[in-house]
């Protein structure tokens, strides 16, 4: 990388190969090289395919072809998240080193199953932004032992950090700098709302969270620009990025491409498939259209 380059501002667009990329992927891809071309960034692609389960490399062809047909230009190489397992274990290590990551072992069924009856009797379970209920305290309160005992004993687990010592650890007030669809300005960020995080799973070296933060710098990007259903992630985000001494990026969570009844667009919504609309004999400019640009 030359110094010129680092001088530039860098965008991302950061898909993952795991569908068919929609609509609301062509909004992002657009406004990410516009707001690049408009700084005379620099606009990088990432591929986000840590969940090999359903990561497959016809859908990351599928993604080349795609961005192509929309005249999206990126610099190469592109990053393969599935290249660098190394670096998101190392910073995984550190954190665990440090007493702010601990394994959890309770499987999803114990989970629904404490979340359901704790609800029936009255007791409302706390929830992230996106729903999800918040992890129980079990393995956070477990002895150093006891963790050591279940980890010898081969039994399958995460990694979670503990939010509340994470928190302790960052010791200062987090908030990022906003220019989206949303809110904008400087935004307050709440990390506790999501509970302990999953940062590593036994079927997944990284989690999204911890994967994004050390790409992005490691990449050096300076603007992120993508959904708002990713707004609240920013909460989480900041934190890692205090707690592995990584730099702010500045970010820009744009409005979202959603179907007839407001949804969001899924990637198994074939009818909003670039692919598909491509073979319907649409143009780039047309998709340009669709997406309000």
């Amino acid at each position: 990388m030359t110094t010129t380059q680092r001088q530039k501002p860098v965008f991302r667009f950061a898909p993952s190969p795991n569908g068919p990329l929609h609509l609301g992927h062509a909004l992002s891809a657009f406004l990410n090289q516009d707001m690049a071309a408009a700084m005379d960034g620099r606009l990088l692609l990432r591929i986000e395919d840590i969940d090999q389960t359903r990561c497959t490399p016809e859908f990351e062809a599928g993604i080349y072809a795609d961005l192509e047909w929309l005249g999206i230009d990126w610099e190469k190489p592109v990053r393969r998240q599935s290249d660098h397992i190394a670096e998101y274990q190392t910073a995984l290590h550190g954190l665990i080193e440090r007493g702010l990551v601990y394994p959890s072992f309770l499987t999803r069924g114990e989970v629904k199953a404490r979340v359901s009856a704790s609800e029936a009797g009255g007791n409302p379970w706390p929830r992230d932004p996106d729903g999800s209920p918040h992890y129980p305290s079990d393995d956070r309160d477990r002895s150093e032992g006891d963790r050591r005992k279940m980890l010898e004993s081969g039994l399958k687990h995460a990694w979670r950090l503990d939010m509340g010592r994470a928190l302790q650890a960052a010791d200062r007030v987090l908030s990022w700098s906003e220019t989206g669809d949303g809110e904008t300005g400087g935004i307050a960020a709440d990390p506790s709302m999501w509970g302990d995080v999953v940062l590593s799973r036994s079927d997944a070296p990284s989690s999204y969270h911890l994967s994004v933060v050390i790409d992005d710098a490691l990449q050096a990007v300076t603007h992120i620009v993508r959904g708002l259903d990713l707004f609240h992630a920013t909460s989480v985000h900041r934190l890692l990025q205090v707690l592995l001494d990584l730099p702010q990026p500045l970010y820009h969570h744009h409005r979202l491409v959603t179907d007839a009844k407001k949804r969001k667009l899924s990637k198994s919504d074939g009818d909003t498939g670039l692919a598909d609309l491509r073979g319907k004999g649409l143009s780039a400019a047309d998709i340009r259209n669709l997406v309000g640009l």
